[in-house]
C-alpha cells in the first residue's frame, strides 16, 4: 500500500471569477501523486519555500520535498517518538519540529541529517510550535500546560511560563509582531508578548476545544478552529487583532471537529478566503468577509 501512487487525469481545469463563480479553461494536464515520503501516518505539514514543504510522521522523521516535482530534498533524523508539528519562518532554511519525545529539534536545508540545534524542556508531548519571523526565538508549548521560549542560536530557554489547565493544542507567529497567538483544551485562545513571556490578551473562552490557530498576512486577523460532534460546534471563528480584539465571525458546517484552519494566500482577482478541515472528511474553503462557501 506504500508504494507509488496511480496518477490521476482531470478533464478540465476551473478557474474563479471575482464573483465566486467558475470559469472553464480547457485540457488539464495529468495531476501527479508521487510516491509516499513516510513510511507511517503524516502528522504535520507546513511551507518551507514556495516550491518546498516540510513535513512530519509518526515514524519519527522530518522531510523536505518539491512539491512540484515529488523529489526529496532532505531527511532529518533524530526524534525518538512522532513527531507532531513542523514549521519554519519565510524564506528560511531552518526547520523546526516537535515531537512526543517531549523536545523540539531544529535542522539546516542544506546541512546534515542530523539536528543542528536540540531544545529540551517540556515535560509532556510538545504540541504547539512558532518561530519569529528572523528564526532568532522559538516559542514552544505543550500538554504541560506551559509556553516556553528560546534562543535558536544558543539552544537557551529564555524564559518559560505555565497557566493552570492550559494544555497547547497550537501556535502561531503574528507577521511583524512581538506576539504569538495560542490555542488551547481549555476553550481560549490567548496572545503572549513574546518579549516578556506574558498574556498580552485572552478572547472570550468558546464553548469547545479550540484546535488550531492561523494568523493573516497582514497581522490584522487570527483564526481558531473549535472541537465538535454531531453537528455541535466544529466552527472556525475569525478574531480582530486591531485595537478592538473581537470576535468578527464563525464559520459553521462542519459536523465534527474542525482540525485545522489557514488563510489561503491573498489574490487581488478574488475575495479572501479561509481553509478548514474537519473529521467529517471534507475541506471547505469560505468568504472570509461573509462567511459563505467559496
Amino acid at each position: 500500500t506504500m508504494g507509488k501512487l496511480q496518477s490521476k487525469i482531470s478533464i478540465h481545469t476551473s478557474r474563479y471569477r471575482a464573483d465566486g463563480s467558475m470559469e472553464e479553461t480547457g485540457p488539464a494536464r495529468a495531476v501527479r501523486q508521487h510516491s509516499p515520503v513516510h513510511s507511517d501516518t503524516v502528522t504535520a505539514v507546513a511551507a518551507l519555500h514556495p516550491d518546498l514543504c516540510v513535513s512530519g510522521g509518526r515514524d519519527k522523521m522530518v522531510a523536505v520535498c518539491s512539491w512540484r516535482s515529488g523529489a526529496v530534498l532532505q531527511r532529518f533524523i533524530g526524534h525518538k517518538q512522532e513527531v507532531t508539528k513542523v514549521t519554519s519562518a519565510l524564506d528560511s532554511n531552518r526547520v523546526f519540529s516537535a515531537s512526543r519525545d517531549k523536545t523540539v529539534m531544529m535542522w539546516e536545508l542544506h546541512g546534515t541529517a542530523g539536528p543542528s540545534q536540540h531544545f529540551p524542556g517540556h515535560d509532556l508531548v510538545v504540541t504547539g510550535l512558532a518561530v519569529s519571523p528572523d528564526a532568532s526565538q522559538l516559542c514552544t508549548g505543550s500538554r504541560d500546560n506551559s509556553v516556553c521560549k528560546w534562543d535558536t542560536e544558543t539552544g537557551e530557554c529564555l524564559g518559560r511560563a505555565a497557566i493552570s489547565r492550559n494544555l497547547v493544542t497550537h501556535m502561531c507567529w503574528v507577521p511583524g509582531e512581538p506576539y504569538v497567538i495560542q490555542t488551547s483544551e481549555d476553550k481560549t485562545i490567548r496572545i503572549w508578548d513574546s518579549r516578556t513571556l506574558q498574556v498580552a490578551h485572552a478572547f472570550p473562552a468558546k464553548r469547545h476545544i479550540q484546535t488550531c490557530c492561523d494568523v493573516s498576512q497582514d497581522g490584522r486577523f487570527c483564526l481558531s478552529s473549535s472541537s465538535g460532534s454531531a453537528g455541535e460546534g466544529g466552527e472556525a471563528t475569525l478574531w480582530d487583532l486591531r485595537q478592538t480584539r473581537r470576535q468578527v465571525r464563525e464559520y459553521k458546517g462542519h459536523f465534527q471537529t474542525t482540525t485545522s484552519c489557514v488563510f489561503l494566500p491573498w489574490d487581488p482577482a478574488l475575495a479572501p478566503r479561509i481553509a478548514t478541515s474537519s473529521y467529517d472528511s471534507t475541506v471547505k474553503v469560505w468568504d472570509q468577509d461573509t462567511g459563505g462557501r467559496g
